[in-house]
């Protein structure tokens, strides 16, 4: 399948991309356009906003799974979800893609801008713009937030629904046999008997 998708020009020689992964389901067809494209994505796991903490760690699972079988760097983070319930008080009762997500999406990309220059790696993305249940503008806000914040940080906005990739991360959700969550993570998108908002 061609995926037409373009490798922006700041992403310099040796193709090194810092790629903030939700999920291996929303990373799979990503990670595989990079690959194939001569890039060197590192995979970078931070998603304190994920409850409980055994959904938490079925994702992670998942994503260092893929990781391996690819035999890409693959990175974790802590599971600090009571300092991202602290970043988000106030706003649980907001709407999806309200105020709520926007937060949650500065937490974590301003997290992925350090953990880039951390890494020297500088250029970062998230797969959290694969997903058709997020804004985009929210996503975009957030990255260049991240950046404007961390020296050295480049924040790479796009657009992952399109060029293919949405079709191509159904056929590797199923070659793989990925769990595939029903929710965004956080306790916040679900409703009282456990279905997703």
């Amino acid at each position: 399948m061609h995926i037409n998708i373009e490798t922006p020009h700041f992403v310099g020689v040796g193709g090194r991309v810092l790629l903030h992964a939700c999920c291996a389901p929303c990373s799979s067809a990503i990670v595989e356009w990079m690959l194939g494209a001569g890039l060197h994505p590192t995979i970078y796991y931070f998603n304190p906003n994920i409850f409980p903490r055994e959904e938490y760690e079925v994702r992670k699972n998942e994503s260092q799974r893929h990781a391996a079988a690819l035999d890409i760097e693959w990175v974790d983070d802590d599971w600090t979800h009571g300092e991202w319930l602290d970043g988000v008080c106030g706003l649980e009762h907001e709407p999806e893609r309200g105020a709520r997500c926007q937060r949650c999406f500065d937490i974590r990309l301003l997290a992925a801008a350090r953990k880039a220059v951390e890494l020297g790696i500088g250029v970062f993305a998230t797969t959290l713009a694969s997903s058709r249940w997020k804004s985009l503008a929210q996503i975009e806000r957030a990255g260049s937030a991240a950046m404007a914040a961390v020296p050295g940080s480049v924040f790479w906005a796009q657009n992952w629904r399109k060029g293919g990739l949405q079709e191509r991360r159904g056929e590797l959700l199923r070659q793989y046999g990925f769990y595939n969550q029903q929710y965004c993570g956080c306790e916040f998108s679900m409703r009282a008997d456990g279905s997703v908002t």
